[in-house]
């Protein structure tokens, strides 16, 4: 059974109206995240993730898959916040081969000062979408969405 031509058209209109809002969203948070506190948008949403963990650590594969970003990636995004003291590894203690990565004192302290940050990037950027005909109603529908914690 083969879709309709407009059908199709209707859906690679959605995506890139979608994949638009997401490019002027993820602009506005790099800019104001690197500008206040030389964080990628990439670097928060580890942090993020991180902090949304009871004890603030998660096993690396685990990481990866909440972040959407390749292991290998993953990786060499740990590795630079383990760098700059906001991020350790660790060995799981009941699995050698699992690695844990958790937050270190300045990365929550971090963390904790660009949640605002971003937090009004967010707000302005989705403010300033919803102005826009062709932007307006994937704002309103992202509105209506229930997340829970």
């Amino acid at each position: 059974m083969s879709v309709p031509d407009d059908a199709v058209e209707a859906r690679a209109q959605g995506w890139r109206t979608l994949a638009a809002l997401h490019a002027r969203i993820e602009d506005k948070l790099e800019r104001a995240l690197q500008r206040e506190h030389e964080l990628s948008v990439s670097e928060y949403s580890l942090l993020d993730v991180l902090s949304r963990q009871d004890g603030f650590h998660l096993r690396m594969n685990q990481l990866a898959n909440a972040v959407v970003l390749s292991q290998s990636a993953t990786t060499r995004l740990v590795g630079r916040l383990e760098d700059r003291g906001l991020l350790q590894r660790y060995l799981c203690p009941t699995d050698r081969r699992g690695i844990y990565t958790e937050f270190t004192p300045a990365g929550r302290e971090l963390f904790g000062a660009a949640r605002p940050t971003h937090d009004a990037a967010l707000s302005a950027a989705l403010d300033e979408a919803a102005e826009l005909p062709e932007l307006a109603p994937l704002v309103s529908a992202l509105a209506t969405l229930e997340f829970t914690p």
